[in-house]
């Protein structure tokens, strides 16, 4: 058995939901998906109920690319981020399979010809409406852009920055476990007044309002009433930023490093709610 290439994408954590605000926009964070490209079957074949990897490996062809050197092809994955809670997992899968590809096959790419494809292949499977081009760039690069979904990537992106001291914030993921509300693209822009207080936020780079209001504004378009409530809720225990991230379940807490009695509060006050916590930071390096 020989590992033909290796790849890496990250998650992230939403400042704009393109369906409603037209443009996209997410924070990268620590949490990835890992993939092993190899010649012989793995033992445990990957979740991929949209077939999103078969939409990555055509798409990749579909290019013009050099397919690897082997009659067969089996993809070995793990990954921190759960599927299908809003923090960008097709995403960084579909980026870690085409970095696979490029180290199987030593093809060099572009940050934004990376994006292009693994945009692509989420729309060619059906996994997002919108092609998630803020979501597979922060599977690729550290930071946030606001993004065109409608522009190549090279010339989509129309503000971008660092999150200001990363090291300053912890970030707690709570997964309210499988998605039970799907989006529906005309309530999100029944709800386009909502995104746009979201879009005056990030014109002002004020990306931790922007984050609060997009979260707000992505409840009412999903009519997630419990959702609303707990970011309340998160909010009153010191929370910096709650919000729901991608088109949920999820929510995205934000809270200062140094305030440990604020973060065990809130741990000790979801303990009843039975949600998994998933504690990160936001990706400030390549690295």
């Amino acid at each position: 058995m020989a590992v033909l290439g290796r790849g890496e994408g990250h998650g992230g954590i939403s400042i704009l939901h393109a369906l409603g605000a037209g443009y996209g926009s997410a924070a990268s964070i620590s949490l990835s998906t890992r993939v092993q490209l190899r010649d012989t079957p793995v033992k445990k074949e990957p979740d991929d109920s949209h077939g999103l990897i078969p939409a990555v490996v055509e798409t990749w062809s579909g290019a013009g690319y050099p397919m690897p050197e082997s009659e067969e092809l089996h993809w070995a994955i793990r990954s921190d981020l759960p599927i299908g809670r809003g923090l960008k997992s097709s995403a960084a899968l579909a980026v870690a399979c085409i970095r696979a590809l490029a180290d199987a096959t030593e093809t060099s790419l572009e940050n934004h010809q990376i994006v292009d494809l693994a945009s692509s292949a989420q729309l060619a499977c059906g996994c997002s409406f919108t092609g998630s081009v803020d979501d597979s760039w922060s599977a690729v690069e550290p930071g946030w852009k606001v993004v065109d979904p409608s522009r190549p990537a090279a010339d989509g992106v129309l503000m971008q920055g660092q999150i200001e001291k990363p090291e300053d914030w912890v970030i707690l993921i709570l997964n309210r476990g499988p998605r039970e509300i799907q989006p529906d693209p005309e309530r999100f822009q029944a709800a386009a007044g909502q995104f746009q207080q979201a879009i005056s936020a990030v014109e002002q780079e004020q990306i931790f309002n922007a984050m609060i209001q997009n979260g707000r504004a992505v409840a009412s378009a999903l009519g997630d009433v419990q959702g609303r409530k707990a970011c309340n809720d998160m909010g009153i225990l010191g929370c910096r930023v709650s919000t729901i991230t991608g088109s949920g379940p999820s929510i995205a807490l934000l809270l200062p490093a140094n305030q440990e009695s604020s973060i065990r509060r809130v741990h000790q006050t979801l303990k009843p709610r039975d949600w998994e916590i998933i504690e990160t930071r936001f990706r400030s390096s390549e690295a």
